[in-house]
């Protein structure tokens, strides 16, 4: 109990006393600070006491999907500190093959209590993966905001970027370069936000008066790798323009065109999705449609906050902007 009350004390930053009158429930202690110590409970993997294990935790869990992608890094700073400043404590937990699963996280956040979860590119985002797990949080009322695609039978809060704005872009910088043999590189066929950039794919083709043909789609998991193997696959049938789902996707492209021997842009030209980290300082510097990260991430700790406190959400899913970010992966298309 002694070592508790230190560890607890030197983690909020008061007195051993203090930590014993919120444990007691004895008066004297502001309201701050008795969540300081609550919280710090929590993260330390103590159980409350039993006249308080009924109060929710003043912890959110924030699922990702991996960190690879610098985006996800990203993207837990902005909703980290948003959180912090809501006097909330996120909770990691980030997926790896064979490790914790998303269904798993769930259960251990539940026996943390915790106030909240907000997921970014889970299973949710799958149509064919299983989601009893998030019938679980919804069944308990738990506060979930969703980010980048909504589960259609939930009515959880999301927050997306909008991929046929974004694909509308990229598609529309390419054709003005000349590109009229233009391939994409997709994520898996049941991933959501990748169906959508398909099918904005396929109204651009159409709009441009020729129709996408599937030997121009091609599909990948989400890695470099997958990347250059999907855009091999695309050169293989003469494209001269690709648009892909993802950064990393992108990179791998730009990788698959050079072991070709072909020049990055001056042979193929190369767009991707979300302008993650140093993207600016790959070589050449990626041409990418931005996701506006900072704004999502605030608006999804606004409605989980706003659901905390019990107050309403607006329904259905609030789509951002994205933005064309031109640089040096993309250039005039190729004199046949």
């Amino acid at each position: 109990m002694t070592r508790r009350l230190a560890q607890v004390a030197k983690k909020v930053g008061v007195s051993e006393a203090t930590v014993s009158r919120v444990l007691n429930g004895k008066p004297g202690v502001s309201e701050t600070t008795r969540q300081s110590v609550l919280t710090a409970l929590d993260v330390l993997g103590y159980e409350r006491p039993t006249q308080l294990r009924g109060e929710r935790a003043r912890l959110v869990g924030l699922v990702l999907p991996e960190l690879q992608n610098p985006i996800f890094p990203l993207l837990a700073e902005v909703i980290g500190g948003a959180l912090a400043q809501q006097g909330l404590t996120p909770v990691l937990c980030t997926q790896t093959k064979g490790g914790v699963s998303e269904a798993d996280y769930v259960d251990l956040l539940l026996q943390q209590h915790v106030s909240g979860v907000v997921f970014a590119g889970g299973l949710f985002a799958q149509a064919d993966a299983p989601h009893e797990h998030y019938r679980q949080l919804a069944e308990r009322r738990i506060p979930v905001v969703l980010i980048n695609a909504p589960v259609e039978e939930l009515d959880f809060p999301c927050v997306s970027c909008d991929d046929a704005v974004a694909v509308e872009q990229a598609w529309r910088h390419l054709s003005l370069l000349g590109h009229e043999r233009i391939g994409v590189v997709l994520g898996p066929r049941d991933h959501m936000p990748s169906r959508r950039k398909l099918a904005a794919a396929q109204a651009a083709a159409e709009a441009a008066g020729s129709p996408l043909s599937e030997d121009r789609v091609e599909r990948s998991m989400f890695s470099l790798e997958g990347g250059q193997a999907a855009t091999s696959r695309l050169l293989d049938r003469g494209v001269t323009g690709i648009i892909c789902a993802s950064d990393p996707l992108a990179l791998g492209a730009i990788r698959a065109a050079r072991r070709r021997g072909l020049a990055v842009p001056e042979q193929v030209s190369v767009v991707g999705f979300d302008d993650s980290a140093f993207m600016n300082c790959t070589e050449p510097p990626l041409s990418t449609v931005r996701q506006p990260i900072e704004a999502m991430g605030r608006a999804a700790v606004d409605l989980l906050c706003t659901q905390i406190q019990g107050g309403e959400v607006p329904p259905g899913e609030l789509l951002f902007e994205p933005e064309l970010v031109v640089r040096g992966s993309t250039a005039q298309a190729p004199r046949d």
